[in-house]
């Protein structure tokens, strides 16, 4: 017999036949090890994470989206500096006119957690301990409930498992309505928002998400454990997606399995890299913000003398606002000490939003609330003309300490988005992108010169991933609510297909049905 030496495989083709089925065989070893564990996680985690969407979408939201409107008139109100003076306020982080409940007043910011302090416009009075007051007066109007009792208001300056620091703004005061839905409502007085609102609904679904999504039960000594614990978890997770692409890759079938594994291959193809992207995100964030504690970024302008604007510009205000809708008025310093009035402008923009989907939809957009800006010298009233970007520049300076050269961009953002989002509840602000040695991005508010948010270069991968991979914001365009729909309709069939089928099929294995058995 003879023998065609051509057709016999060479060695180099034995030895890679011998090497994939190594590969096979250890990937179907690995899955098949870490199911317990991976299967179990995405159920966790999966089951958990379906709360946030449902919070978002069905959770109580503001009725009333703008804060309060009101024409801003500066005739024949008494002089600012006189004002400040008389009340023994020598310094002050921020000055500005609001909208109170009956009148505009003049807000006066001491220091970053006092309460704000309120003085009458034309009288120059001050309204002592009106902070409070003004606080459960917003919280009426972004709920709609004029005149609704109010059980307790307090105010916070440090961040908690029922006010965490996702929402970003300090001090606030936590207005509890009451009424039988518990509703509350967490107001922030120095921009006139609304920092967040829940209710008894709303608060369940929360705690439950903490205490089973991030294991918030866990004492503070206790906090290595926790990292470990989870990230062993969520690795596991992440190990058994790369697995099991590498079975759907390396075990090919000429027909689809019979029950379970069958399906459960088949929406493998599909499922793996959601599931992948999930996790994957998930250990990212984990690394990255597993140990570190709530970073407080929103910063106001160290207290400066606003004694010497002197310049009256209540007698000509009529001759200033012509022509013009001024919806905000607020004293800043500029670096080389001068006082200066800004003067916001009205943004050209539709009508407010009313349904709650529209509403819902504005705050996670961002709706600019106020357009360009005019500055007046505070001392002799001539225009300062360097203008809003300056000042942003400016206030950059202030707060990191660098040079101008080290700006490598600068815009204004009027809208939220994946850098700069709605957790802040402050637009517009001026991004300024800084190289070495501040190495972040900056988001400075010229109205009153607040330090708004601080994203470090490091930390931007991360919040890339976990933006577009995690919360899946590359559907934003599509609008809220349809984003929350793609992302719990993935997450629920890799609950069933991936995670239940999967461990049922292990449980199968471990009992010694047949059925359970992989090829």
């Amino acid at each position: 017999m003879s023998i065609n030496l051509e057709t016999l495989p060479t060695p180099s083709v034995v030895a890679e036949t011998q090497k994939t089925r190594s590969l096979r065989l250890y990937a179907v070893k690995l899955h098949q090890w870490l199911a317990i564990f991976g299967g179990g996680a995405l159920l966790l985690w999966g089951l958990s994470g379906l709360l946030h969407p449902l919070m978002t979408t069905f959770g109580r939201q503001q009725e009333t989206f703008l804060p309060p409107q009101r024409q801003m008139d500066m005739q024949a109100i008494h002089p600012v500096n006189q004002t400040l003076t008389r009340a023994g306020i020598e310094h002050a982080s921020a000055v500005k006119v609001i909208v109170g409940e009956k009148e505009n007043l003049l807000q006066v910011t001491e220091i970053q957690d006092a309460p704000r302090r309120y003085f009458h416009l034309q009288t120059g009075e001050e309204l002592v301990g009106y902070d409070q007051s003004h606080a459960v007066y917003l919280a009426r109007h972004f709920m709609n409930l004029a005149g609704e009792p109010v059980r307790k208001a307090q105010m916070l300056t440090t961040f908690s498992p029922e006010y965490p620091a996702v929402n970003r703004l300090l001090p606030v005061y936590r207005i509890e309505f009451d009424r039988e839905d518990g509703l509350v409502a967490y107001v922030y007085t120095e921009t006139n928002a609304l920092a967040s609102v829940t209710d008894t609904w709303k608060s369940s679904l929360q705690q439950a998400f903490q205490w089973v999504h991030t294991w918030s039960w866990m004492p503070q000594k206790a906090e290595w454990v926790r990292v470990l614990l989870i990230g062993f978890l969520i690795a596991s997770i992440v190990l058994m997606s790369i697995s099991g692409v590498l079975m759907l890759v390396m075990i090919r079938r000429v027909t689809r399995a019979p029950g379970l594994r069958g399906w459960h291959r088949v929406m493998g193809y599909a499922l793996a890299l959601p599931v992948f992207a999930f996790s994957s995100s998930g250990l990212f964030h984990l690394i990255e913000y597993g140990w570190e504690q709530p970073v407080r970024y929103l910063k106001l302008s160290p207290a400066v003398d606003f004694s010497t604007s002197t310049f009256p510009i209540h007698n000509q205000w009529r001759d200033i606002s012509q022509g013009l809708n001024v919806n905000g008025l607020s004293l800043v310093q500029t670096d080389k000490g001068e006082s200066l009035y800004r003067l916001s402008l009205a943004a050209a923009r539709n009508a407010a939003p009313e349904s709650s989907n529209a509403i819902r939809n504005a705050r996670f957009d961002g709706v600019e609330r106020t357009g360009p800006a005019l500055y007046l010298n505070a001392g002799d009233g001539s225009v300062w003309t360097p203008g809003d970007k300056e000042l942003a520049m400016q206030l950059g300076e202030r707060f990191t300490g660098a040079p101008r050269e080290a700006i490598q961009k600068i815009a204004l953002v009027t809208r939220f988005g994946p850098s700069y989002d709605f957790r802040n509840k402050r637009l517009p602000v001026w991004q300024i992108d800084y190289k070495a040695p501040v190495n972040a991005t900056i988001f400075v508010d010229t109205a009153t010169g607040v330090l708004a948010d601080v994203t470090k270069d490091s930390a931007k991968p991360e919040r890339f991933s976990f933006s577009f991979l995690h919360k899946w914001n590359f559907l934003f365009p599509l609008g809220r609510n349809v984003q929350n729909f793609i992302v719990s309709t993935a997450v629920i069939l890799i609950l069933v297909f991936v995670a239940a089928f999967g461990l049922q099929m292990y449980f199968r294995r471990r009992l010694g049905s047949p059925r359970g058995r992989m090829s």
